[in-house]
């Protein structure tokens, strides 16, 4: 062999297996919140519990507070379904739930205001408190939402400018006002009731004579003058929001993709997946007003704390782009918001919905004058929870995320972003490890992202990290590690254990659990391809058991610490670290798909842990279960229930682990649709291209009489069940009789619909011909084969899925 090519191969390996050392300087000490920069309502509740905010945070009850937001709309969900709904957002990790105001939902007619039914405020923001959720009331007057004008009334738009200080729209904006004031009185804040926020306008940038600032203040007033008095007035931040600086505190967003854009191809790499050290605004959130130059919510940064409102949960549907996002697309946004210091995470939409049709369709339209084409129906977005209730796979990738936040969220709040030594040159630079760091004093969260969407990161290899904190340097792993395309993570640095620190560790906090006499719990997740290494400080050594692991010595580099090492992720106890006479402190690794499947709630009088692959959810003291196609359930409790709990059916008990394993099964039902076609398709025109956006715009009504039909018989008497529609085309519609139930773009994604709310008889399916020029954006996973054809019309089957329930009680 040639001695210079020998050399090279060994110099090659070497490099290959050469550590990589990213560095983040975090020696600076942490910045003091700055306080009283913004001018809020009442903020103290009957019992004493202060809400505030300061230039950095949350607080309640004088403690820091990081919650998670969710949006769901009582309009767009029957309201019969609300509180169990609320539940299963609570049990998903949801503190606080959002809801728009949309004013055409309530006064269709000028002066004929219906709160009723399914538009019942009042009564949804109850049983949000009765589920234990706070909530924000987003007032509009313009709201956005997919729905015509905004949300204005056609009457309103048709006879006055609008989103300004004009006197006539203005006293209809009050008369608004004064409506949802009379719908939650006595049931804000100050009152003991849930209510603890309020959201002026929507992506409002506008600043004309009559509008910006001023207008902005002006709805405040009215607000105030109805008697919405919270301890917060909120604005959303985005696309050069314009505002009166410390009225109100912006707040932020950022989506996968842009189903409002104009193109149809994949779009370079969405900035919201990119660390932010010195801006907010995630891209382009899609506000349908533009304006040149900074907006209120950049000059506010040092006086503002940095919140969320609308970090997507999934994504709309809109007819000249359908975007379909995966589970790990939505949940590798966190660490990477949090780690650019956001303090709010909040969710648009956290549960998918369907737009009420009472007169008339009242969905944003290009035939409207809008910009977007939407369904004239459904509103699934592809979120967490769809409009039928049904868990979507995403939630189990948020849910750690969403307990991490309520127990570790007072950490993490007061904590400063950490910028790395380098950074990515851009959102488009895929090479350039990502990652962040936020500490105060010497302890910290590494916050660390290796996906973007539709785009492949190179694997980072041989990693450790280098944080300088002011007492120490802190280099971890031990054993340096592989980043793979895809992962994303939170590692924990000088974490309190109560009473003993935990130097770092290869792991994501997700819990704490308190039992009592039996000791304090620590749930942690192991992330996919990384060794588990907890490293604690060295006076604890005396203290430790591990049993199946090693507990090794790291050295003077890593401050003496003691290594943890060869832990196998699963059910059983990890660690545990005595305390003297204190009960001990027990740490739990659980693996990635576990942690997807737990949720940690108040069950059989103390707060418990409860691993499930089905839909979990607590009501009244009893375990929910929710399990669509599948008549088996299983779950585990930790710590173990005080007696046997009792269900419908047999639970047969058994031990995983240090948890307590039930399994039951319920009787199987086999449900089919019987499919008749009634019309084939007709050729229909090219896609016409135009409206605001200059796009392919949505065929018009009267092009319906082209499409395909089917006639579907349901099985008789079968009510828990879902309809799974599998079409290949361009529109679906699905009616009972003449009565529209629901609409679909199709995408590739699954198209699902409730029979309980089909109604009696058969239903009709439409399809509109999907034409193979159409220049509309599909995802190529979606994208029909035409076999040569001009169109597709097909129904390739309807699957009818029973849905099974069960309830648990402790």
């Amino acid at each position: 062999m040639n001695k210079a090519y020998a050399l090279g191969v060994l110099l090659a390996a070497g490099m290959a297996n050469a550590e990589t050392l990213l560095r983040i300087d975090a020696s600076a000490p942490a910045k003091t919140p700055l306080e009283n920069q913004l001018q809020m309502g009442a903020s103290v509740s009957p019992a004493g519990v202060k809400l505030g905010v300061n230039s950095q945070y949350l607080t309640r009850g004088g403690k820091p507070w990081l919650p998670v937001m969710g949006e769901f709309h009582y309009t767009r969900t029957p309201a019969a379904e609300w509180e169990t709904e609320l539940r299963k957002m609570k049990a998903a990790g949801i503190d606080v739930v959002a809801t728009y105001v949309i004013w055409s939902h309530h006064e269709q007619r000028d002066g004929q205001f219906d709160w009723k039914g399914q538009r019942d405020l009042r009564r949804f923001v109850q049983l949000a408190a009765k589920a234990g959720l706070e909530v924000v009331v987003r007032m509009g007057p313009w709201v956005h939402a997919e729905v015509r004008y905004g949300g204005i009334p056609d009457w309103v738009v048709n006879a006055m400018p609008t989103r300004s200080n004009d006197p006539q729209y203005m006293s209809h904006a009050e008369r608004l006002y004064q409506q949802t004031a009379a719908q939650i009185k006595g049931l804000l804040w100050k009152d003991g009731g849930p209510v603890i926020g309020v959201q002026l306008e929507n992506e409002y940038n506008l600043d004309g004579p009559g509008e910006g600032a001023a207008h902005i203040s002006a709805l405040k007033a009215l607000a105030r003058k109805a008697g919405v008095d919270v301890p917060l007035y909120t604005v959303t931040g985005w696309d050069q929001t314009v505002y009166p600086s410390g009225e109100v505190t912006p707040v932020f967003g950022g989506y996968p993709d842009e189903p409002w854009a104009k193109s149809t191809k994949e779009l370079p790499p969405k900035e919201t997946y990119a660390f932010r050290f010195d801006s907010r605004v995630s891209g382009d959130l899609g506000a349908q007003t533009s304006r040149k130059g900074k907006g209120t919510a950049d000059t506010d940064m040092e006086s503002t704390p940095f919140l969320g409102a609308e970090y997507g949960a999934g994504l709309p549907f809109m007819y000249r782009r359908r975007t379909v996002v995966s589970p790990d697309d939505i949940a590798s946004m966190l660490p990477v918001q949090l780690g650019s210091g956001v303090n709010l995470i909040g969710y648009y939409m956290f549960h998918g919905g369907r737009n009420p049709m009472d007169l008339t369709s009242l969905e944003e339209s290009s035939l409207s004058g809008g910009y977007n084409d939407t369904p004239m129906i459904s509103y699934d977005f592809q979120a967490p929870l769809g409009p039928d209730g049904q868990q979507r796979p995403v939630l189990a990738k948020l849910r750690p995320y969403h307990l991490f936040m309520r127990d570790f969220g007072d950490r993490l709040a007061p904590m400063t972003v950490r910028k790395p030594d380098v950074t990515p040159a851009g959102p488009e630079d895929l090479a350039t490890p990502r990652f962040a760091l936020r500490s105060k004093g010497d302890s910290g969260f590494l916050f660390v992202s290796n996906h973007v969407r539709q785009y492949a990161m190179p694997a980072q290899k041989q990693l450790r990290f280098s944080v300088q904190l002011p007492g120490s340097t802190k280099t971890f792993p031990r054993q340096p590690v592989d980043v793979a395309n895809g992962s994303y993570f939170i590692w924990p640095v000088n974490m309190d254990l109560d009473g003993t620190r935990l130097s770092y560790a290869t792991v994501q906090p997700v819990a704490r659990l308190d039992n009592g006499k039996a000791g304090i719990t620590y749930v942690f997740a192991a992330n996919a391809g990384v060794p588990v290494e907890l490293a604690f400080e060295g006076a604890a050594a005396n203290r430790l058991s591990a049993p199946g692991a090693r507990i090794a010595k790291a050295g003077s580099e890593a401050d003496g610490d003691v290594v943890v090492e060869g832990i196998t992720p699963g059910t059983g106890a990890a660690v545990t670290i005595q305390r003297g006479q204190k009960p001990p402190v027990t740490l739990l690794v659980l693996t990635p798909q576990q942690a997807e499947s737990m949720t940690v709630e108040q069950f059989a009088g103390q707060r418990r842990l409860v691993l499930s692959a089905q839909q979990t959810w607590f009501d009244n003291g009893a375990l929910r279960m929710r399990s669509d196609g599948d008549a088996a359930f299983r779950f585990a409790v930790y710590p173990a229930l005080p007696k046997a709990p009792k269900s419908s059916v047999a639970l047969r008990a058994s031990t995983d682990g240090v948890f307590q394993a039930f399994d039951a099964k319920l009787p199987e039902r086999r449900l089919e649709a019987k499919i008749t076609p009634v019309r084939e398709a007709k050729n229909i025109g090219p896609v016409v291209v135009g409206g605001l956006a200059h796009a392919a715009v949505q065929p018009i009504p009267e092009s319906f009489r082209n499409a395909a039909a089917w006639r579907i018989d349901l099985p008789q008497g079968e009510k828990n069940a879902l309809v799974e529609l599998d079409f290949v085309g361009d529109i679906g519609r699905l009616f009972n009789g003449t009565r529209m139930l629901d609409d679909w773009y199709y995408s590739g994604y699954g198209w699902q619909f409730a029979v309980e709310h089909a109604g009696k008889g058969p239903l009709a399916l439409s399809v509109l011909p999907l034409r193979a020029d159409a220049p509309i954006y599909l995802p190529k996973e979606g994208r029909p084969d035409f076999g040569g054809k001009q169109q597709v019309a097909q129904l390739r089957g309807v699957k009818i899925t029973p849905v099974y329930t069960l309830a648990v009680q402790p």
